[in-house]
């Protein structure tokens, strides 16, 4: 008997008694995955974008806060830290801080999508990076633009304008070294929510998000739908639809 081995054992159970079960295995225990960090976009004074009847700070923080409970509930052991938890204005630059501070495995920022062409729908998930399509460019400038509410923003950006094509020129040089396992990650986002949502996926892009710039680990940033697309904009403020996304995003960390 000395010869045989825990797996041999297991594989003798398990063939001898198919009632028997084992306990789930921590699969973020088992990856060295210890924190992650989740971040409602805008708060407080910083509404983000509107559709006819919601914000994108409360939408945002709902799906947040389901995701939370999600991962309590599945992973006691795993650490979760949210950047905020109410209605409050945090800078873009600090939302980095703590998941750098926390040395965070994970920084998964929500955001809502807004567009002028009102028939647009559907998810898409961002890495760091250039942006490519002139169609995001405007919102890319919204999310960003929020950096005009803080106090020393032209200090703490190093200058960045918002709202300068030029200065996006500056994301030209940033060397992305999770750019590989952030890309991986968003796959699975934009996977999962066509799976749990049956919703259009816009796919995975890279673009210059500064809530992206700073993080020192795998990061995406997730527009979970668009306020301006009338129906919607009805899915992202109902129950059944913010739990499809947050499950969706969930499955992703999951995986």
């Amino acid at each position: 008997m000395k010869n045989i081995t825990k797996w041999s054992i297991i594989a003798i159970v398990l063939g001898l008694n198919t009632s028997f079960t084992f306990p789930e295995i921590d699969v973020f225990t088992y990856n060295n995955i210890k924190t992650i960090v989740l971040d409602a976009g805008h708060g407080g004074k910083d509404p983000g974008t509107s559709g006819s009847t919601s914000k994108e700070k409360s939408v945002s923080l709902d799906v947040v806060l389901q995701i939370e409970k999600f991962l309590r509930a599945q992973y006691p052991n795993l650490k979760v830290i949210l950047t905020r938890r109410t209605d409050e204005f945090i800078e873009l630059a600090e939302r980095a801080n703590i998941a750098n501070k926390n040395k965070a495995d994970f920084f998964i920022s929500v955001h809502c999508n807004a567009n002028d062409n009102k028939a647009i729908h559907g998810s898409e998930t961002y890495v760091m990076g250039l942006h490519k399509e002139e169609d995001n460019v405007q919102m890319i400038m919204n999310e960003n633009a929020s950096i005009l509410l803080e106090k020393d923003h032209e200090k703490n950006y190093d200058g960045f304008d918002p709202h300068s094509i030029e200065s996006y020129i500056m994301f030209s040089m940033v060397q992305n070294v999770y750019l590989k396992q952030s890309l991986a990650f968003a796959s699975k986002v934009e996977k999962n929510m066509i799976a749990h949502t049956k919703r259009k996926s816009r796919g995975v892009k890279q673009a210059g998000f500064l809530v992206l710039w700073k993080t020192t680990m795998p990061s995406v940033l997730i527009e979970i739908g668009f306020l301006s697309n009338k129906e919607e904009e009805k899915y992202l403020n109902s129950t059944e639809g913010k739990l499809a996304i947050a499950k969706s995003i969930f499955k992703a960390i999951t995986e």
